[in-house]
């Protein structure tokens, strides 16, 4: 009993430290710039100006922020309703998008499917419902959410074919950009000057937006 009481005692010296050590690097992540700076990297400027990646917000926004994500990634799906929520609280932030199907097939045509969708002007709202999308993206389920958004599947699948040497360089750009910033996977956000990895909270996207204009 006495071993198990220790034992006890252990578990909870532990776990507090623990929980001291999570909420000193929250206060720390807290106090410090997100990301790293990348003003000096010629991929991360080019990204930010790319003029043909699908993209929303004002013309004269006042900050740009390039989205790298893939409909099947778990972290992406969290982050993008706070992502879109700090956007539309700040009022003057351009999100550029860029599809970096990485989790495989559904991924895949997922996003070929979503840059098609920009022809008919529906991208950014298609984005936002395939990522709150809960169901397998199968084409059924693509077809679904692609017209309660207001497009036309069939135009939708005639783009996929006019546009498929388009398409087909949007995404191979996109794999060669997310190599050249070493990025680890999705999400990844190139806000302004300084490249996070990871998914944020509506807290750490809004400092983040802060930090970027700061300089």
């Amino acid at each position: 009993m006495a071993e198990a009481g220790l034992s006890r005692r252990h578990l909870a010296q532990l776990a507090l430290v623990a929980l001291g050590g999570w909420g000193a690097s929250a206060i720390l992540r807290g106090l410090t710039p997100l990301g790293v700076d990348v003003a000096a990297n010629p991929t991360a400027q080019a990204a930010l100006q790319d003029p043909d990646a699908p993209r929303a917000g004002p013309p004269d926004a006042t900050l740009a922020v390039v989205v790298f994500g893939d409909y099947q990634c778990p972290a992406c799906r969290f982050a993008s309703p706070a992502l879109h929520e700090a956007v539309g609280e700040d009022g003057e932030v351009m999100l550029i998008y860029k599809e970096w199907p990485i989790f495989g097939a559904l991924s895949e045509r997922s996003a070929r499917v979503a840059l098609a969708s920009d022809w008919q002007g529906i991208y950014s709202d298609f984005h936002q419902a395939l990522m709150a999308e809960p169901r397998r993206l199968e084409d059924t389920v693509l077809r679904e959410v692609a017209e309660a958004v207001g497009g036309n599947w069939a135009q939708i699948e005639t783009d996929l074919a006019s546009q498929r040497q388009a398409i087909d360089r949007a995404i191979a750009h996109t794999r060669i950009e997310a190599f050249t910033l070493g990025l680890a996977g999705t999400p990844a956000y190139l806000i302004g000057h300084r490249l996070v990895n990871g998914a944020l909270s509506l807290d750490e996207f809004k400092s983040a937006f802060r930090s970027a204009r700061a300089v």
